[in-house]
């Protein structure tokens, strides 16, 4: 599948979600390093669906990215509920291990940016040590202002990665990318949220049985219960899409 051909997607209160399998993801996203065609792809739960109908500037930076997967289980859930349904989840971490898998074969470099110096260097080790067909070409940790932002964007430059990962949480990895992404010029630039931390071991992805029953928010949220305000967006969400069954599909 060629990256200058559109992916079949679904909008999601105007935000338009890949509807393809991995597979399909990641045949696409190797054309696109192929070409090397920039992709900001972001990975979106009903959280981030959330805060970007409270959010113009976050809607906006939502819309404008290349590719948008349903990594969310209750974003699979709301298309399906309105009778347009994806193909599977494509989970973030998963579609990070599958570019990696895929990159050995073409020896792509890739660079690292986010969390804590400490989560960042072990990252980049045992990734290195899993797939050492791929080239860690740079790495930095997550904790730097915006007067920092030209001196990290030199950086990556100078690595002229096929792949930028970025861990700093939602609220700004894509914010971040999206204001760098035109100069980046990377073919793929996605926000990977906490899997540095699950990566390097730091903590715990949520088990199978939490995965298979679509409740990795839940396992989350008994590991950490100061992120239930956050959760409350997920019955929003799911009372938006049942109050506004009719509408959610539609063109925005």
């Amino acid at each position: 599948m060629k990256a200058d051909s559109a992916l079949p997607t679904v909008p999601i209160f105007g935000i338009r979600v890949s509807k393809v399998d991995m597979k399909a993801t990641v045949s696409y996203l190797t054309d696109a390093v192929l070409r090397r065609e920039p992709h900001q792809v972001i990975t979106a739960n009903p959280i981030m669906v959330m805060a970007a109908l409270e959010n113009p500037s976050y809607m906006e930076i939502m819309k404008s990215a290349e590719l948008v997967v349903p990594d969310g289980t209750g974003v699979v859930w709301a298309a399906e509920y309105c009778r347009e349904p994806v193909a599977e989840r494509v989970a973030g971490f998963d579609l990070l291990h599958e570019l990696l898998h895929q990159g050995e074969s073409y020896h792509w470099r890739v660079y690292l940016l986010g969390s804590t110096p400490e989560v960042i260097r072990e990252t980049a080790s045992r990734l290195q040590t899993r797939y050492p067909g791929i080239v860690i070409a740079g790495y930095h940790d997550g904790f730097f202002g915006p007067d920092e932002d030209e001196q990290i964007v030199s950086a990556i430059l100078e690595a002229k990665p096929d792949l930028l990962f970025v861990a700093r949480g939602a609220d700004s990895q894509e914010p971040w990318i999206a204001k760098y992404k035109s100069r980046l010029q990377i073919p793929v630039m996605m926000g990977v949220g906490g899997s540095f931390d699950v990566i390097s071991g730091k903590s715990r992805r949520a088990p199978a049985a939490f995965q298979k029953l679509r409740a990795e928010w839940l396992y989350r949220l008994l590991k950490e219960p100061t992120r239930y305000k956050r959760m409350l967006a997920l019955p929003k969400f799911a009372v938006k899409v049942m109050r506004e069954k009719d509408k959610v599909t539609k063109e925005q």
